[in-house]
């Protein structure tokens, strides 16, 4: 039994049913995200055959993370977090059900498509610091860690079946399928949302029915150095080295342009994300979380310069599997270290920049990679960004002491039982 819970810890499943069914939910709305995503990308690839087109991709979804990402922040320190994710969440559902739409009626303008995916990724984005909130509120806190480690491996299970099954359905059916297959998967977390709680902001952000000044998310950040610290790695990680707007390019030079061997190199990463994954409960009892990431960060640098390189399938291949581990590795590290870290007034605020970071990094990173490429080649922009992304993180962890050495916490010591001798002074007579 310690082995099995070591490996995987699942009570937040078991104990709790509101965070089961938030769980449930939202592991199949990702798995059609994962889906669209492909279809996305095949469909910008077939209008414009340009990887600045695939790499506008970036854009359309980074910017919109960037901002309603930190308007997100604030709603969710300042109303009912439930009501910010139910509105949001049926917003996507609306542009999902966009996106199948201009397939079905064959539609061959890439502004429009990219209009679309801008609007899912702009509701995501507000209701993302929101749902990051729900863990410690749905669960004891004992459990917030494996909470969040059961949602990574949510994410990466979704990022392995979803690309793999959208590659087969995308050549079966066509593009309307698989868009279609989304937009069922966001009504299941539509319907997961609403089963929730009432969740109305708590602590010292509200006091005696007025707002405390505001400080904003930003300024918690740059003033803990292991906050900015980790922050920062996980940027340059992303924005160096992000290589999804690459994949069609390198499927069609090297592999024929074969659907199926996209939705290969999706899944490849989640692959590596689903075996690290597995070891959560082992990763989130490495107390010195700090060095973790920086380690991890700079695999994932390392594994996708080597992609960059490597000639047979199953070479790149292992080199995606290898960089998915590290970065589940690093994502559950640093999520740990930005909880423990963040007062708990501020946490709406600092996850919304940790929302920010963690997502539109990896968007605008696509971008960076597709005009790169376009200027010089594939394998040059996945090489020198991952080679530039290791050495960022190396210069970070040489003048960022405090993140360096950071450990989390011990656990608290558990309570002594009451002695023979306690209780019979308590007893009267």
């Amino acid at each position: 039994m310690r082995a099995r819970v070591r490996f995987l810890d699942t009570r937040p499943l078991r104990g709790s049913r509101p965070f089961r069914d938030l769980w449930i939910g939202t592991t199949v709305s990702q798995l059609g995200a994962q889906m669209a995503n492909v279809a996305v990308l095949a469909q910008v690839w077939d209008l414009t055959g340009s990887p600045i087109g695939t790499g506008a991709i970036g854009l359309a979804t980074g910017l919109p993370m960037v901002l309603f990402g930190l308007i997100g922040g604030t709603l969710a320190d300042s109303v009912d977090r439930r009501a910010v994710v139910r509105a949001t969440t049926a917003g996507q559902l609306l542009a999902a059900g966009g996106l199948c739409a201009q397939a079905l009626a064959d539609n061959r303008n890439v502004v429009l498509l990219l209009a679309l995916v801008a609007l899912g990724t702009s509701c995501a984005a507000l209701g993302a610091p929101a749902r990051r909130t729900f863990p410690v509120r749905l669960l004891p806190t004992d459990q917030v860690a494996a909470g969040l480690a059961l949602n990574s491996l949510s994410f990466q299970a979704a990022m392995l079946a979803g690309p793999a099954l959208a590659g087969l359905v995308i050549a079966r059916w066509d593009l309307p399928a698989a868009y279609a297959i989304q937009a069922v998967a966001t009504a299941v977390s539509v319907l997961a949302v609403l089963r929730l709680p009432a969740m109305p902001p708590m602590g010292t952000g509200v006091a005696g029915g007025r707002r405390r000044p505001e400080r904003g998310g930003w300024r918690i950040v740059l003033r803990r150095p292991t906050l900015w610290g980790s922050l920062v790695t996980d940027l340059s990680a992303t924005l160096l080295a992000m290589p999804i707007a690459l994949f069609p390019l390198v499927n069609e030079i090297r592999f024929g342009g074969d659907p199926r061997t996209l939705g290969l190199f999706l899944s490849a990463v989640a692959v590596g994300g689903i075996m690290a994954g597995l070891l959560s409960g082992t990763v989130t009892r490495w107390r010195r979380s700090g060095l973790v990431q920086l380690c991890s960060a700079s695999v994932w640098g390392l594994a996708l310069a080597g992609f960059g390189l490597a000639g047979p399938l199953w070479l790149a291949l292992g080199c995606l599997v290898v960089a998915g581990a590290a970065d589940t590795v690093s994502v559950v590290t640093r999520s740990a270290l930005v909880q423990l870290e963040t007062p708990d007034a501020y946490r709406g605020r600092v996850s919304s920049v940790e929302h920010v970071i963690g997502v539109a990094g990896p968007e605008l990173g696509n971008f960076r990679g597709g005009l790169l490429a376009s200027a010089t080649s594939a394998s040059f922009s996945l090489v020198a960004g991952g080679l530039s992304a290791v050495l960022v993180v190396a210069a970070v962890a040489a003048t960022n002491g405090p993140l360096r050495a950071y450990r989390t916490p011990p656990p608290p010591p558990p309570a002594k039982p009451a002695t023979a001798e306690v209780a019979d002074t308590a007893t009267p007579g």
